[in-house]
C-alpha cells in the first residue's frame, strides 16, 4: 500500500513543483520585460528636426498621424507619417493663385529634409507640377520627379502641394 500512496503523490509533487517553477519564471520574466522609457515617435523626431532647419516653423497638433505645422509662408502645412503603403508626405498650401518665392521654398526644404534629397530637386519638381497646370493639362495634377510623387492642385481659393514617396522606391 505504500508504494501507491507514493505513486499518488508524485503527480501531485511534480504538478506543485511545475507550479512553483512557473510562478518563478513569470515573476522573473516580468523582472527582465520592464517597461523602458517612453521615446518619441520617428515622426516626431523629424517635425523637430523641421523645426530647427526651417526659420518660422511651429509644430501644431498631431491628428490620426498627420502632424500639423504652422509658417508665415503658408496657409495651411502638415507632415504625414508612414503609413502601410507609403512614407512621410508634405503637404502646402496657400491662398493665392500664384504662390510666392518663400512658399516654394519652404516645401522645398521640408520635403528635401523629410526625402533626404537635394533642396534644389523637391523646388524644381514643385515649380514644375504648378507650372503644368492649365485648361488643357488640368488643375489637379500629379506628376513624379526625382523618385517624388508630387501632386499639385490650383483653383481660384489657391494652390496646394503634396509630395511623398512610395515604400519600397
Amino acid at each position: 500500500m505504500t508504494h501507491r500512496t507514493s505513486l499518488s503523490r508524485t503527480p501531485v509533487l511534480k504538478s506543485g513543483l511545475a507550479a512553483i517553477g512557473l510562478a518563478l519564471g513569470l515573476t522573473l520574466g516580468l523582472a527582465l520585460t520592464a517597461p523602458s522609457p517612453a521615446r518619441a515617435d520617428r515622426c516626431d523626431d523629424l517635425a523637430k528636426d523641421l523645426t530647427a532647419q526651417i526659420p518660422g516653423l511651429k509644430i501644431g497638433k498631431t491628428i490620426a498621424g498627420v502632424i500639423y505645422l504652422e509658417h508665415p509662408a503658408v496657409t495651411q502645412a502638415s507632415l504625414g507619417c508612414p503609413s502601410r503603403n507609403r512614407s512621410n508626405d508634405v503637404f502646402a498650401s496657400t491662398d493665392k493663385k500664384k504662390p510666392s518665392p518663400d512658399f516654394y521654398d519652404f516645401v522645398a526644404t521640408a520635403a528635401a529634409l523629410v526625402f533626404t534629397i537635394p533642396k534644389n530637386d523637391t523646388l524644381k519638381g514643385a515649380q514644375r507640377c504648378v507650372s503644368r497646370t492649365n485648361i488643357i493639362r488640368g488643375y489637379n495634377l500629379d506628376s513624379r520627379y526625382r523618385r517624388l510623387d508630387i501632386h499639385c492642385t490650383v483653383a481660384k481659393s489657391g494652390v496646394r502641394i503634396t509630395i511623398s514617396r512610395e515604400k519600397g522606391v
